[in-house]
């Protein structure tokens, strides 16, 4: 059986979110969208019983939950997408984001009963998704006609709640503020959860944070007392004596300085690893840091052994997660963590520690 694997720890998982708890008095929608990261959309949910809800970014997301048993609530971030939608969303009891006026058309048109929780999302500032401010007032009187809708809340989105010092989210919070104050809200991401208390509101809406890896640029998951969720596994697979002079993988981009042990891990950019990363990021192999070396391959990298002599085919090789943040990788590729982990492939399988 091929070496590489996501290994997951559902314990580090669930004290992920007790670590948001203990920043907020708020109810937490667990963000799980992407395929819960990349860690898989049911596994994640399974595996947080206590999140008081989810969000996800569709509806197939939402199915596969309820098909998977999944009770808590289940919000739809990005709505429906046609108006067909609508009566799956009602009888799987999903909440859609209501952020266009073909959407409110689309209810007020629905024949069906309810009941209906919706979010309405407001652009504050971020100008992606949204209703402006000034169309906040007939939106929300035009759904409160529509005998099927049970419940509206209020919901935006931060555009730089990373920067702490960052007057734009002042401003956000500050619009946001001074909506309507009779409905539910939600602001804050994993971000303003940390350094944002002003954001917070009833719900907030953790992701990143709930893996383990910080939002906020310069720090680690560990410095907020997060846990790993996700530690990517190989093998070394081949370990060879090369000698001075010899050219290392694709277009001999590597030559070697000196007589020297190289090894070769299965793993490569077909399981999401960037082909991007060279020799200014390193593996963990017998708990001591091997560089890579040359390019990245399709199914394999190299690496350097030279600190690592004794290391012989079937070493393990942590490529991130566990003694190695996946935050260090990510600054390397010139990345971020988000990128990382929701680009694992499908081939790469997914197992529980």
């Amino acid at each position: 059986m091929r070496p590489a694997c996501a290994s997951l720890d559902g314990d580090a998982l669930r004290h992920n979110l007790r670590t948001v708890r203990a920043h907020t008095r708020a109810r937490v929608m667990a963000i799980i969208k992407a395929n819960g990261y990349g860690h898989g959309l049911v596994w994640v949910a399974k595996n947080l019983p206590d999140a008081d809800g989810f969000g996800v970014a569709s509806l197939e997301e939402g199915l596969e939950l309820r098909a998977a048993g999944i009770a808590n609530d289940i919000c739809l971030l990005e709505g429906f997408f046609e108006p067909t939608e609508i009566p799956l969303i009602l009888s799987e009891r999903l909440t859609p984001v209501i952020h266009e006026s073909h959407q409110v058309t689309a209810l007020q048109r629905f024949p069906g009963a309810g009941p209906l929780d919706v979010w309405v999302k407001v652009d504050t500032g971020m100008h992606r998704l949204g209703f402006p401010v000034h169309e906040l007032t007939k939106v929300m009187a035009d759904l409160r006609a529509i005998p099927a809708i049970r419940q509206i809340g209020l919901l935006s989105h931060l555009a730089s709640a990373e920067i702490p010092s960052s007057s734009s989210t002042s401003q956000q919070i500050g619009v946001f503020a001074g909506l309507e104050s009779t409905t539910i809200r939600s602001l804050a991401n994993s971000a303003a959860i940390l350094q944002w208390q002003a954001a917070h509101g009833d719900w907030v809406r953790p992701g990143l944070m709930l893996y383990g890896a910080s939002p906020i640029p310069g720090k680690m998951g560990a410095d907020f007392g997060l846990k790993p969720v996700m530690t990517l596994r190989s093998r070394l697979i081949s370990v060879r004596r090369r000698v001075r002079g010899d050219a290392i993988g694709y277009g001999g981009t590597y030559l070697c300085p000196e007589d020297m042990s190289v090894g070769v891990v299965g793993l490569g950019y077909g399981d999401g690893y960037p082909r991007e990363l060279s020799s200014t990021v390193s593996v963990l192999i017998r708990g001591r840091l091997a560089p890579l070396i040359g390019r990245v391959s399709m199914d394999m990298l190299n690496v350097d052994l030279r600190s690592i002599p004794e290391a012989q085919i079937g070493d393990e090789v942590i490529l991130w997660g566990q003694g190695l943040p996946v935050e260090d990788i990510a600054e390397a590729a010139g990345t971020i963590p988000y990128t990382l982990l929701c680009g694992l492939t499908q081939r790469l399988p997914r197992r529980d520690l």
